[in-house]
């Protein structure tokens, strides 16, 4: 059976967990009808267009 021979050292132990934890941003890509920021493959928050067509209408205040 495999045993380690040796007990793994709190830094070494963390030193390999460390990298699995990370979190990726979110890609973030110009609208390309109103040029505002928004997140790949999502509707536009601002203007309502996906794919350069309207998905949803804004609503006028």
């Amino acid at each position: 059976m495999a045993v380690p021979k040796r007990r793994v050292s709190h830094a070494r132990r963390d030193k390999r967990r460390s990298s699995v934890w990370k979190l990726d941003a979110p890609a973030i890509e110009k609208c390309k009808n109103c040029g505002a920021f928004k997140r790949s493959h999502r509707l536009c928050p601002e203007c309502g267009y996906y794919n350069g067509r309207l998905v949803m209408a804004k609503k006028e205040d």
